[in-house]
């Protein structure tokens, strides 16, 4: 019997191994420093434990810190120690979900403690002393029906028993995870011992309710970050500090941006002058580029009937984050339900369908900045960044299949320049497909997927995209290329987004006249630069830490006289940058010229216009340019001039 397997690499190259190997072994094998900071293996695309066994031929990936996956198994294991160090510190606490997340990880506790500062640091001390006893993490597996039993009796869990009893329940076998004198629900993996941990910091606690349900019990969410060097952990906490300054909701409010009102809703932003400014600049911006690439604007209702998202199948697959349905009754007493639209693409569809297309007429390109509504649970929204109301730069092509390919990269192309064009030209560029393992996710058939899906590959590849591609991301009618930004505390967000979908001219029964004379369906292309524009002005406003580029700014220049006496010289300025449509202030205040001019740094405004006796004599202005100050004088024709142009080419340095 052959007690030997073949461990692929990365690289392509194979080597042998005995049954039962470990990660670990194998790490070793290449080297003792790889072993010692390797977290977590991937087995046959699988995360592993370093000390699981492998019994069969595998291609493996070894994670460091310094990946995705190890951070992620890292601060998956910080959280363990985090509840083991609770329920040591405060006996009779009761946990329910632990995740990593972007960036640390979270624990929902049920105590009768109320945590306080004091109380975080002391349970950060007991996790360090935790990471010093070297625990190592050992998995568990065991029946479902027994793992109840278990958080009945030993444990006394009740949320780890609804966990099994409703998420679980079509699950044989679940896996614990037993970690010296602490056991929990878990997937896994972990890391092999607590001591790698080495450096922790609890951040805030805030309230959560039970699986988001608003009548369930609330719970304590614990917010952390752990690091392997203290030194990563310190210049974390430094950033953190920074991205409090950059905070949009803190400047938003500072600036006049926009507001929430409860009286309106929470998660229902409005949009102030300032803020309604910034995003019809780039709303302008966007439809001028648009018009260039041949799209056609369309405006659709804020509502449908709800049939129409049964035929999407926006109405089933988002069901439980919609608006409930709105009944009304027609003139003959029939009964219907209209839904606020959770999405725009089936409007369109309308559009497409409401003449007889030739495969002359395609490609069709529909452009719309819809607003469509979700129902976040409270405790999820975020500023701008996660509303229940936000406006998307929809557009949906619907082309022949030869077409395709040139339509899907001309769209990377537009949205690489969106990107580009306001300093967000750092992107992360993920593949996203669907889960095979779970098909009741996704609608059409598996040959439309995996065409759909190899459509999205070949036009990444052709635009040179460095991509990673996440297995169960995808849309429910098609995969996605979705462009990643971080914001300023190193979170990821989803902005653009391209999607190829084969799936919906199947639905709406969409057709044009080939060139055989015979009926053919178009394939449809979702596509969206901005994403949602309330997420994206919200991740400028922390970018540019609330400095906006002058082609951006609500207010581009102020104009400030020095006295009483130069009142009428800066009325005639200002209503000459008016007529030159640049966004101008006059400052006639009877206040201290210093008071003023802090005021506009304060209110981050490019350019001021100083004007006093000189100026007023000579026709000039004096420029004192946002954190630079003082810059000379100029006439007012040059610095018009000046400024106009820098506006034209959408210049974003200062």
């Amino acid at each position: 019997m052959d007690n030997k397997i073949k461990i692929t690499f990365p690289d392509g190259s194979v080597k042998e191994f005995d049954k039962g190997v470990s990660a670990f072994d194998i790490a070793n094998s290449i080297s003792k420093r790889l072993a010692e900071e390797v977290l977590v293996a991937q087995v046959n695309g699988v995360d592993k434990d370093l000390y699981a066994p492998i019994n069969e031929d595998s291609e493996i990936k070894l994670f460091k810190f310094d990946s995705d996956e190890g951070k992620k198994v890292y601060w998956h294991t910080t959280s363990h120690m985090m509840a083991q160090a609770i329920e040591e510190l405060f006996p009779g606490a009761r946990f329910g979900v632990g995740p990593p997340i972007e960036n640390g990880f979270y624990y929902d506790v049920d105590s009768d403690k109320k945590f306080s500062d004091e109380d975080l640091k002391k349970i950060e001390d007991k996790m360090l002393e935790i990471s010093k006893r070297d625990l190592k993490p050992h998995r568990v597996e065991m029946p479902r029906l027994e793992a109840i039993e278990y958080f009945k009796s030993k444990r006394n869990d009740p949320y780890k028993v609804e966990i099994l009893e409703t998420i679980a329940k079509d699950e044989d076998n679940v896996s614990l995870y037993e970690q010296g004198n602490f056991t929990d629900l878990c997937r896994g993996p972990h890391l092999p011992s607590t001591a790698k941990v080495k450096a922790v910091k609890l951040l805030s606690v805030s309230g959560s309710y039970w699986r988001g349900d608003e009548n369930r019990q609330q719970l304590q969410r614990i917010y952390g970050i752990s690091f392997p060097k203290q030194k990563d952990l310190d210049e974390h906490l430094k950033n953190l500090e920074e991205a409090k300054k950059r905070d949009h909701r803190k400047l938003g409010q500072e600036l006049e941006l926009f507001m929430i009102s409860q009286m309106v809703g929470s998660g229902l932003p409005i949009w102030l002058p300032k803020g309604a400014i910034v995003r019809q600049e780039l709303e302008n911006f966007l439809k001028n580029e648009q018009f260039k690439r041949g799209y056609e604007p369309v405006y659709t209702p804020h509502i449908g009937k709800i049939d129409l998202y049964k035929t999407s199948g926006h109405y089933p697959y988002y069901k439980e984050s919609q608006f409930p349905p709105l009944e009304f009754e027609d003139e003959t007493g029939k009964k219907e339900q209209y839904l606020l639209k959770p999405m725009n693409c089936p409007h369109h569809f309308q559009v497409y369908n409401h003449k007889p297309r030739s495969y002359k007429d395609l490609p069709v390109r529909l452009a719309e900045f819809g607003t469509v509504y979700r129902y976040e649970q409270s405790g999820e929204l975020a500023g701008l960044l996660r509303v229940r109301g936000f406006t998307q730069d929809d557009s949906h092509l619907f082309c022949r299949q030869d077409q395709l390919l040139d339509e899907v990269c001309n769209v990377i192309e537009l949205t690489q320049f969106v990107a580009k064009t306001v300093g967000l030209d750092n992107l992360n560029i993920r593949l996203s497909f669907r889960d095979k393992e779970n098909k009741t996710k996704y609608g059409g058939t598996d040959e439309l997927w995996d065409k759909a899906e190899q459509d999205v590959k070949d036009a990444a590849d052709r635009m040179g995209l460095n991509y990673t591609i996440a297995i169960g991301e995808a849309s429910f009618y098609g995969p996605k290329i979705d462009f990643i930004v971080k914001d300023s505390l190193n979170r990821k967000w989803q902005l653009g987004t391209v999607q190829v979908d084969y799936v919906q001219p199947v639905n709406f029964n969409m057709e044009y006249t080939g060139a055989d004379g015979q009926k053919h369906r178009p394939v449809v292309i979702h596509r969206a630069p901005f994403g949602s524009m309330e997420r994206f002005v919200a991740l400028l406003i922390e970018n540019f830490a609330g400095y906006f580029p002058l082609w951006l700014a609500p207010v581009q220049v102020m104009v400030i006289p020095l006295t009483d006496a130069h009142k009428e010289y800066a009325r005639g300025v200002f209503e000459k940058l008016k007529d030159e449509k640049i966004r101008v202030s006059l400052d006639d205040r009877n206040e201290k010229v210093g008071y003023k001019i802090r005021e506009a740094e304060t209110k981050k405004v490019p350019y001021m216009l100083v004007l006093g006796d000189k100026e007023m004599n000579e026709g000039l202005v004096s420029i004192r340019e946002h954190k630079k100050g003082d810059t000379g004088k100029m006439e007012l024709n040059k610095f018009i001039e000046i400024i106009k142009l820098k506006v034209s080419k959408k210049d974003i340095s200062y």
